[in-house]
């Protein structure tokens, strides 16, 4: 068995949010993407895909254009696509088009079965709420709460995300239970 040691990036966003993600070589893509979610903080409430070598991986739809071509992320492990070194993207949110950059940082053999294995080791600054309109609107979202948070364009911003966000608190205590709660309930 395989550990991989990735670096999860978000695209675009300054000052830079990130994760360092431990996962086994055996997980399908479709399960990293939910590790990925629960890592990051979103809520895995939009379209997703995964382009790794000049392949796009995605969970088939039916309304998905024909001539698109895409390969069933269920059916496709982690260690057969990436390595060490590897990089690859990570697009979720079609519409606000959060882009992720994944890193392969490490390979390394694991002793024992530790199927399912999912572990955040590190990691920097909250992750943007859902729909707050990308890397853009993110970015404005931060200069009016930053900048003027009491006023009339500020405290709506504040009361929609939630009036104790703060951009710079990543809790990876929190992220490990909630990797915990998925593994122990077998919801990936």
């Amino acid at each position: 068995m395989k550990a991989y040691t990735l670096r999860i990036e978000l695209q675009d966003i300054e000052p830079l949010v990130w994760r360092r993600l431990l996962v086994d070589g055996d997980t399908t893509l479709s399960k990293l993407h939910h590790y990925i979610q629960t890592a990051m903080g979103w809520t895995d409430a939009h379209l997703h895909e995964f382009e790794i070598g000049g392949k796009t991986y995605a969970t088939p739809h039916p309304d998905d254009d024909p001539e698109r071509d895409v390969i069933d992320e269920r059916r496709v492990r982690l260690d057969r696509v990436a390595t060490t070194g590897d990089h690859f993207s990570y697009l979720c949110d079609f519409g606000d088009s959060w882009q992720h950059r994944v890193v392969v940082e490490r390979v390394e053999s694991l002793d024992g079965d530790q199927r399912g294995y999912a572990y955040v080791s590190a990691g920097e600054r909250a992750c943007p709420p859902e729909d707050a309109g990308g890397a853009p609107g993110y970015m404005d979202f931060m200069d009016q709460i930053s900048q003027r948070p009491l006023d009339e364009e500020g405290c709506p911003l504040l009361q929609w995300a939630g009036e104790d966000v703060d951009p710079v608190r990543f809790d990876r205590h929190a992220a490990n239970a909630a990797l915990l709660r998925m593994a122990w309930n077998r919801w990936v």
